[in-house]
């Protein structure tokens, strides 16, 4: 299990992947392709793959085809491969993150860096659970020996977005293999480059057929995996509308579907709040280093009047101090929006604030003045307040670096104004108070709380959904264990 490291160019590894999916082991040319954009500067990195049904089922029965002998292995032996693969991710993540940084348009400093260092991070974990794979002994009858075993599916299909492609990949591909089952990944087709080069690392270290890596749209890709009669698990992350679509999809086929969302995660700032700490973090809870596309932004801050206005005032001046500009450049804090598509969605929930009476929209950091970016998908950050709890900006997910900022009064009004919600995927709560911790803790109708922190996803954290935010759990061993095996009772009985 050798890893020479690769560290190409990012020119030389877009030029390799461009037009391929990895099916079998090796790089086979897609019939079509789709141009993928630097959303920095508007110009073609490269082309992704666009596959089609056929190509979709040529890389489900590769990994078909390595299932028995992959599931065969002692799962620890699983484990060793997987962990020995995050070692050699964390080898090439330099070059994989300023592929990550050009085809996203995340910052490299800030973003696409400790992306790699999580995703290595997974491997490693996960690989080190392979002994954890075990059953149980039943005490149903003396004379009988009863237990249960844990088995592999079989072909996960795992379906990626484009905001933390190689994180998500990681959370879904580590549990998956180790548990012996093989996989299929659809990567997204506006940031393909990096999960094929990742992949590519962690197939390395399996034999061949055990990881595949298709790209595509989702209409004809993503349509023809989730329908596939030889998929027996589906693992995706993405929008609500989307996860509608392949829950459906799966029903279709009575087949175990893990979701991970959207959200509109509240934020209460507590009267006794130290700012010094709580202003910092909901800047980090908000995800503006990440354009604000992250499923568990901090999007609605409730602030108790009380501290209202110095809030406001210190966190737009904290704002003001990022960087915008080229992903790339060490400088920089905050790159650009994912896609115009994405900002023009951005956009025109800014504007209906905007047209709201009572409402202050307030933009913050100054846009790069380099010409070279003049063609970028850049966005200041921006705070809203003075909107309605009915407003669509309060109620729906904008994806984009877009908080919305109210005040409160009465404790219990608060909490029922954060639960009044479709989505459930986290919360935060700051505040010097054990006793309002504990409370605001036990009744915040999210699957991820967090106290005067906003730590992202990491390993060994399990992480998941309430609501509209999705069904399962990931990033730990109940992942691994419930998402990835099927339980089997076996019942033993001898004549005497």
């Amino acid at each position: 299990m050798e890893h020479t490291k690769i560290s190409p160019t990012p020119d030389a590894a877009i030029a390799a992947y461009s037009g391929i999916n990895l099916i079998g082991g090796a790089r086979v040319p897609a019939a079509r392709t789709l141009a993928v954009l630097n959303p920095a500067t508007g110009a073609v990195l490269g082309h992704a793959a666009a596959a089609d049904g056929a190509e979709t089922a040529a890389a489900v029965a590769a990994a078909r085809a390595a299932f028995r002998g992959w599931a065969a292995l002692p799962a620890r032996e699983r484990g060793k491969r997987v962990a020995a693969a995050g070692r050699a991710l964390g080898a090439d993540a330099e070059t994989v993150a300023r592929l990550l940084a050009l085809e996203t348009g995340k910052a490299l400093r800030t973003e696409c860096r400790g992306e790699l260092t999580v995703a290595a991070d997974l491997l490693e974990f996960y690989g080190g659970l392979g002994s954890e794979l075990k059953g149980e002994t039943v005490p149903y009858n003396p004379r009988m020996l009863t237990m249960t075993t844990r088995e592999p599916l079989g072909v996960v299909a795992a379906i990626l977005p484009w905001n933390v492609p190689l994180v998500l990949m990681m959370l879904k591909i580590a549990p998956a293999l180790v548990a012996g089952n093989t996989v299929v990944v659809k990567a997204s087709e506006e940031a393909p480059f990096a999960t094929l080069m990742a992949a590519e690392i962690v197939a390395g270290f399996l034999p061949e057929g055990v990881l595949n890596v298709v790209c595509g749209t989702g209409a004809k890709c993503g349509a023809a995996l989730t329908a596939h009669p030889d998929v027996a698990k589906i693992t995706f992350t993405g929008s609500e509308a989307a996860g509608e679509t392949v829950y459906a999809a799966g029903a279709r086929r009575i087949v175990p579907v893990s979701l991970e969302l959207g959200g509109k995660s509240p934020m209460i700032v507590c009267a006794d709040a130290n700012l010094e700490r709580t202003v910092p973090g909901a800047n980090a809870g908000m995800r503006f280093t990440r354009q604000g596309q992250s499923c568990t932004a901090a999007s609605r801050i409730y602030v108790h009047a009380s501290l209202y206005d110095t809030f406001i005032e210190r966190i737009t001046a904290a704002l003001d101090t990022l960087v915008i500009g080229d992903p790339l450049d060490e400088a920089t804090d905050i790159g650009t929006i994912i896609s115009a598509r994405q900002k023009a969605t951005i956009d025109r929930f800014v504007a209906l604030a905007e047209g709201t009476e009572g409402a202050t929209v307030i933009r913050c950091a100054t846009m790069p003045e380099d010409p070279a970016l003049c063609g970028g998908l850049f966005m200041q950050p921006t705070l809203i307040t003075g909107l309605p709890e009915d407003h669509p900006c309060v109620t729906d997910e904008i994806f984009g670096p877009v908080a919305v900022i109210q005040t409160w009064t009465d404790y219990d009004e608060v909490i029922a104004r954060a639960n009044d919600s479709r989505y459930g995927l986290a919360a935060t709560i700051w505040t010097t108070s054990i006793a309002t911790a504990l409370d605001a803790t036990a009744r915040l109708e999210a699957g991820y709380v967090q106290v005067n922190q906003n730590l992202t996803i990491q390993p060994n954290v399990s992480y998941g959904g309430f609501g509209r935010s999705g069904l399962g759990k990931e990033a730990s061993l109940e992942a691994m264990v419930e998402h990835f095996t099927r339980k089997k009772t076996i019942v033993m009985s001898f004549d005497a």
